[in-house]
């Protein structure tokens, strides 16, 4: 997407901050046509909390834990708001960086890029414990052994993915200098691979499901079955964190997802629904039983070993030191990171400072529409894996 692109559909999508800010391939953000004084500080803790999505859009089912929690009650009077953002991969954390979100949520590979670039930003909340990336073949081409991928073409919706897919690949033991990617835009990347073109497609839990539901049935190698990786990260500015006001904000916005992800957890079903809600066209294309699979996926990913870990949102610092040694052995980024530095669990508990019985109590409260309650999820779930390259 080109950078006029990038203006054009995030005016579209209702970026409605006084000064709009530019993308650039380059990672620069400039400020235009409102002049540069949109981007003073702003007041103690936020006026309005804006969320910033990776991907250019809401209408999915990946952000479900807001939209059920927003329906629940869970933010609790707290001011927020999701903006779709523009679809440049790079573009949740740039945004962040110069404050016109607060908070972004990237790929473990743009957050790189935003470390990188010299952006001051830090991980506070790990949405994906479980790898969610994967590999998409037309079927009867997969492979699990990615090796073969080498002297092959990757298609990415965004070119910004080549940060997603480089470390992937490079875990596998892929020589990734002998893969070649193709921008093939978004959202048409799952369609140019359909329809012939390159030999594999970057993808990821949840859009395996919402894939189907537009007709495009693939094999895939999945990464939450083999891929110690971690997955996508919100992040804020640092400096918010040494700030107390914004600080308790912060725990009392997170602990609204996480009561979010408790109530998917607790009753998928009720959280699609929270969604379609939301986004009628969504609804009408996927359905109850591709929006269940949808979410179930996530679910997986979100909620990883739960057992293992200090509660929704806790980084597993061992997986993120593994994902940051793999990119500075590929050269992604220049100097080594410690972990610790640039990810935090000292939002943890307190976001995870909730009823879980009450939450289960809404969960199970609420009455399904007819669609819904004929699914069958434990059949769901026996069959999530179902497109796994055998």
């Amino acid at each position: 997407m080109t950078d006029q692109n990038s203006f054009q559909t995030a005016t579209r999508t209702g970026i409605s901050r006084r000064t709009f800010l530019q993308v650039t391939a380059a990672g620069v953000v400039t400020a235009t046509a409102l002049g540069a004084s949109g981007l003073k500080a702003r007041a103690a803790a936020y006026e309005k909390f804006t969320w910033i999505s990776p991907r250019g859009t809401l209408e999915v089912l990946d952000d479900y834990p807001y939209w059920a929690a927003k329906k629940a009650g869970y933010f609790d009077g707290l001011s927020t708001d999701m903006q779709p953002g523009p679809s440049d991969g790079t573009a949740t954390v740039k945004f962040v960086d110069v404050g016109q979100a607060d908070m972004g949520f990237p790929s473990p590979g743009v957050f790189s890029f935003a470390i990188q670039n010299g952006m001051k930003l830090k991980s506070v909340f790990h949405m994906g414990a479980r790898d969610t990336f994967s590999i998409a073949f037309r079927k009867g081409e997969g492979t699990n052994d990615l090796k073969k991928l080498e002297g092959k073409t990757i298609l990415l919706g965004s070119a910004a993915w080549q940060s997603i897919t480089d470390p992937l690949l490079a875990a596998q033991g892929v020589d990734i200098k002998k893969v070649k990617y193709v921008e093939a835009g978004w959202p048409t990347w799952g369609t140019a691979l359909a329809g012939g073109q390159g030999d594999a497609a970057l993808s990821w839990e949840g859009l395996r499901a919402e894939w189907i539901a537009k007709g495009l049935d693939f094999e895939y190698w999945l990464g939450v079955k083999n891929s110690k990786l971690p997955a996508n990260t919100f992040v804020v500015r640092a400096a918010d964190l040494e700030d107390p006001d914004k600080k308790a904000f912060l725990e009392k916005y997170l602990r609204g997802w996480a009561m979010g992800l408790e109530f998917g957890y607790q009753n998928p079903r009720a959280a699609v629904e929270a969604v379609f809600e939301q986004f009628p066209t969504l609804a009408k294309n996927l359905g109850p039983e591709l929006g269940t699979t949808s979410i179930l996926q996530q679910i997986n990913v979100f909620r990883g070993d739960m057992d293992k870990r200090g509660g929704w949102g806790s980084h597993d610092m061992a997986s993120w030191q593994g994902f940051f040694d793999e990119i500075h052995k590929i050269g992604q980024i220049t100097n080594p990171v410690k972990a610790e530095d640039v990810c935090t669990n000292e939002l943890i508990p307190a976001a995870n400072d909730f009823d879980k019985a009450k939450v289960k109590a809404d969960a199970d409260s609420v009455k399904l529409t007819e669609g819904f309650a004929a699914l069958d999820v434990e059949k769901i779930k026996a069959h999530l894996f179902d497109s796994a390259v055998k």
